[in-house]
């Protein structure tokens, strides 16, 4: 199974900590968006698509090469590391799901962790959750890899 991690990772690495412990599992290129052609992820059986959460949402270059990209009939996931819990109504990567699923894209999970967080507010504390992604977390995000690599060469 090809798989393309397109991954947005800009104040401490942790989601392209996570990134990468999946593309271990799924032997997956880990690239950002302005690394790959927009047209590349058509060559892929599945895409990952994952970024940091900011004010509750995915990074805008992550949303933006989304939306730039053509109509597709792939196999998809997404991800997202964040400082603060998701609200169970309202998940991180709800409107990644909702515009991928527009692109054609049919979306076999999600996966979200807590991560190292300075936004203003915790800047002033140092930070939240400083140890995360932790070993845990990264086992979780492997796991995770490997249920959609069971589940997709199970359907193919």
């Amino acid at each position: 199974m090809k798989t393309l991690l397109v991954c947005t990772s800009v104040s401490h690495g942790n989601t392209r900590r996570v990134a990468q412990a999946m593309a271990d599992v799924l032997d997956a290129r880990v690239v950002a968006p302005q690394e790959v052609e927009v047209a590349a992820p058509a060559g892929y059986d599945l895409v990952g698509f994952g970024s940091g959460v900011f004010s509750q949402r995915m990074h805008p270059d992550l949303l933006g090469f989304v939306r730039a990209l053509p109509a597709s009939s792939g196999l998809a996931f997404a991800f997202a590391t964040s400082g603060l819990p998701q609200l169970p109504l309202a998940p991180f990567t709800r409107p990644l799901v909702r515009l991928l699923q527009t692109k054609g894209f049919a979306v076999e999970d999600t996966f979200t962790c807590r991560a190292f967080d300075t936004w203003t507010p915790f800047k002033l504390i140092g930070g939240i959750n400083k140890q995360r992604p932790n070993e845990d977390d990264l086992t979780a995000a492997r796991a995770f890899a490997q249920a959609l690599k069971n589940h997709s060469t199970t359907t193919a």
